[in-house]
């Protein structure tokens, strides 16, 4: 599953922008994908989980939820994005 086909935005989800900010590495994410997952990501990740339709990782967010590799490849992906629109809000302030 790519995470970037689950229609999740980081500034659409209930989640703690803060402690995403802490995600810059696939350990960081071990970390903190828990903390985010019981804080707001559940309900959103399964949601767009099931509406994309894939079973395996459907299955495997049900089973181990925020200690998953799903749920940890879906905080890494929304780390990237938060900080790409952080980039952009930037760049832009500085022009």
């Amino acid at each position: 599953m790519d995470p970037g086909d689950l229609d999740l935005d980081v500034d659409r989800i209930g989640i703690c922008q803060a402690c995403l900010s802490l995600v810059s590495t696939p350990r960081d994410a071990v970390k903190m994908t828990p903390i985010l997952w019981d804080e707001g990501l559940r309900e959103p990740a399964l949601a767009a989980v099931r509406k994309l339709g894939d079973a395996d990782a459907l299955t495997d967010l049900e089973a181990k939820g925020g200690r998953c590799k799903t749920a940890r490849a879906i905080v890494m992906h929304l780390a990237r994005q938060q900080e790409e629109r952080a980039r952009r809000r930037w760049k832009a302030m500085m022009n």
